[in-house]
Formats: C-alpha cells, sequence, structure tokens
C-alpha cells in the first residue's frame, strides 16, 4: 500500500479484513422466519456450490499493493453484508459461505482467481473488482463461465453485460453531473485533468474533455497529465498547474498515490480554498491515508458519502463500525460493495434460483430499500438508478454534502456523443 504502511488504522483493518469473523447483527434488520428450504436439485440446475444448508460466494478484491488502501473497505462491506443476511435467516433458507481471493493490484492475478472462483469453487456469485482494469481482466472468464459478477466501483461506462452488475455510478451519473455543477456554482472555465495511467481515468478523462470541450460554453482543458499506479512524485506536474491556473483540477488519481499527491499539493502551496479542486476518486477510504488536513477543502462527486442523513445510513455506519472498529470509515465503493450480496440476495428469491442465466433474467427491476445511500433499484442495463451527489471534504476526513441531485438518475453507460 504505497505511502500507507504506516498507518496504524490501515494496519489494522487489513488485520481485521484478513482474520475477523463474521458476526451477528441482531436488531439492525428483521429476522426472515425460514420456511423449508427449496430442493436443491430445483434451483440449483447448473452444479453451483450450493447445498441443502449452504451457498458459496466469491470475494475478489486487492488487499495487497497499491489498491488495497481502497479496496480493503469493499470486502469488508461485502462481508458485513454477507453476515446480517445470514443473520436474517440466509438465501433461500441457506447460509451463505465465501472464499476470498486477493487479487494483489494486478490485473492478471484478477483473471486467475477469478476462473478458480468459477471453475474450481464453482461459486454462484462473485463480488469483486475495483479499477476497470481488473474488471476488464475478469470479463472474458465470466462470460466464457457464465458466473455473476457485483461490481462496485464508480467507472467510465462504455460497457454492459449479462455477466455484471454494476452497482456503482457509471460517467452520466458522476463525471458529467460533476462538471456541470462545479461549472455552475464555481463558474469554472478552464480544467486540468490529471488521473493513474489505465481505462478508467483515461476513458473518464476523456469524457470529460468532450463534455468541457463540446457540450458546455466558454470552457476549455488546459493540461492534461497520467501516473502509473503507486507513483510518488508529482512536484512536476504541479509546478505545470501552477503556471496554468486552472479554475479546476480535475483528479482521477487512485489508490496509494493518493497519499503522495495531496501531501505534495499542500506542500507547494495550493489552498483548496482558493483552488477548486474536483476528484471522482477519493472517498473517505482514501482520506484515511490521506489525512483530513491535506484534503480539507477539494471536491468529490459521488452517489454516497458516510455524512448522510438517511434512516438507512444511520443504522449502516454503526452496524460498519460495530464489525469492523470505531474508527473504520465508509467510503462511496465500500457503500457500492455492500449493496451487491443484497442485491443478489433479493434477485435469488426473485428468481426461485440460484442458475446464473435467471438471475441475469430476474436483475432488472430489483429494488433494495434499505440501502445505506437511501434507495436503489436494477435497470435493464445491469447499472443502478442512483443520486448524484458532490461532498466538500473536511479536516475530519468526512465530506459535507454540498448538492444532490433531486431525483435518481437513470443509468445510461452509453451516451451519445461521448464514444
Amino acid at each position: 500500500m504505497a505511502g500507507n504502511d504506516d498507518g496504524t488504522h490501515s494496519r489494522l483493518r487489513r488485520r481485521l479484513l484478513m482474520g475477523m469473523a463474521a458476526v451477528p447483527l441482531s436488531g439492525l434488520l428483521p429476522r426472515i422466519a425460514l420456511a423449508d428450504a427449496p430442493a436443491t436439485a430445483a434451483i440449483n440446475t447448473t452444479g453451483l456450490a450450493v447445498t441443502d444448508t449452504d451457498v458459496t460466494v466469491g470475494i475478489l478484491h486487492s488487499v495487497t499493493g497499491t489498491m488495497a488502501i481502497s479496496e480493503t473497505g469493499s470486502v469488508q462491506a461485502e462481508k458485513l453484508a454477507i453476515s446480517q443476511i445470514n443473520d436474517a435467516g440466509g438465501v433461500l433458507g441457506r447460509k451463505i459461505n465465501f472464499i476470498q481471493e486477493d487479487g494483489a493490484s494486478d490485473w492478471p492475478t484478477f483473471a486467475e482467481k477469478a476462473k478458480k472462483l468459477l471453475v474450481n469453487d464453482k461459486c454462484a456469485a462473485v463480488f469483486g473488482c475495483w479499477t476497470s482494469a481488473s474488471r476488464k481482466a475478469v470479463l472474458p472468464v465470466f462470460e466464457q463461465y457464465n458466473g455473476m459478477l457485483y461490481y462496485p466501483t464508480f467507472y467510465e461506462g462504455l460497457e454492459q453485460s449479462k455477466n455484471v452488475i454494476y452497482t456503482g455510478q457509471e460517467a452520466t451519473q458522476q463525471i458529467l453531473a460533476g462538471l456541470d455543477w462545479v461549472t455552475k456554482e464555481k463558474g469554472a472555465k478552464t480544467f486540468y485533468l490529471l488521473g493513474s495511467d489505465y481505462i478508467w481515468p483515461r476513458t473518464s478523462n476523456k469524457i470529460a474533455r468532450k463534455h468541457i470541450e463540446n457540450h458546455m460554453t466558454g470552457t476549455s482543458v488546459v493540461g492534461e497529465d497520467y501516473f502509473p499506479l503507486g507513483h510518488t512524485q508529482f512536484n512536476s506536474v504541479i509546478n505545470k498547474i501552477k503556471l496554468k491556473k486552472p479554475d479546476v483540477i480535475y483528479a482521477i488519481i487512485v489508490g496509494g498515490s493518493n497519499v503522495a499527491f495531496y501531501k505534495q499539493l499542500k506542500a507547494a502551496g495550493i489552498d483548496m480554498s482558493k483552488q477548486t479542486l474536483m476528484t471522482i476518486s477519493v472517498t473517505e477510504d482514501e482520506i484515511d491515508g490521506i489525512g483530513g488536513d491535506n484534503i480539507a477543502g477539494a471536491y468529490a462527486c459521488m452517489k454516497y458519502f458516510q455524512s448522510l442523513d438517511n434512516p438507512n445510513n444511520k443504522e449502516f455506519v454503526p452496524a460498519f463500525k460495530k464489525m469492523w472498529g470505531e474508527k473504520t470509515v465508509i467510503g462511496d465503493v465500500t457503500q457500492a460493495a455492500y449493496l451487491g450480496p443484497w442485491l443478489w440476495k433479493l434477485t435469488v428469491e426473485k428468481a426461485g434460483s440460484f442458475d446464473v442465466d435467471k438471475i441475469a433474467a430476474a436483475s432488472p427491476g430489483i429494488e433494495f430499500t434499505k440501502a445505506p445511500e437511501g434507495y436503489v433499484k436494477i435497470h435493464e442495463n445491469h447499472h443502478l438508478w442512483s443520486k448524484t451527489r458532490v461532498g466538500l471534504a473536511q479536516k475530519d476526513g468526512q465530506f459535507k454534502v454540498v448538492y444532490e441531485s433531486p431525483e435518481l438518475i437513470e443509468p445510461n453507460p452509453f451516451p451519445k456523443g461521448y464514444q
């Protein structure tokens, strides 16, 4: 975990992550009375890891390497959801067991582990990946072996698969909405685009550039730079930013690199109260490593912040901290990861089967009313209807919500004019 190995909280989270057993969370959700479980032969016709009493799923994230700072929370959230579901009666009368694999921030490793989970372990579903590079690496595996992946990260869009449920937001729900907000609220005209060097930041900034140059009046891009994953030396580009004086720094740097980037921004004298910075890649999880003092004043466009004030979130946050420790934090992708097991459970119950083809067919229209973000529904394109929110980073590592879209935004992974 580049730049964050000395963080006590992060070490604690990793130790908990690998060793803590799921604990019941009675009282959070109503217990479902167990009826007689349906016969396995009727609800598992494709040889998945389903018995009369249990069903096995996979968890596939990076808990080592530069992406562990971002993905650790996803694993914690998925384990919390599985624990709660089991405590409330399981899925079709069966307890969920999980097999966890480490993608190790390496895309070929993700593909290898995905094949293991589907072919060897016969997992009924897999909750996993963070980067688009890891998702692109495993997608052919899920399609070849007909597995079901619940993918939690906000991403660039331009993808749709029968074998994936995308529980994060796509570009129209995050990139376009965020740019519109910062242009209107801050009167922004010039933008400097930054990103880590792989498919999601590059494609997202391609979409952002098209929006800035072709769909907003009088706005332009004055710079664009990319950096390898794990990169820690940003002084050169910070000097370029200071020379260009953009109205908005638009940052899509991921993983441990964020720690160095924001610390170096502050050290270079860039004052977030005067220089607008908008990110779509920094959540509370990353701030846990960056430090609130180093990023306070920056804006993030997400669909979820830990500080959201709604009844669902007021139950979710204490439950998360009860399992993983009072000092843990919850970011956008962590919340989206929590949705995965719940949406899968609801879909299995609607379909009356664990079979992947039946799950894929039953997914559109599935609603989860207990979502911490408020409410979600699966679209026929396998993405979620969700709201857009903008948060202002605070010194305590949390975000103050300064904007929320009035309605749920329909997902559109293939927006015209942006491909």
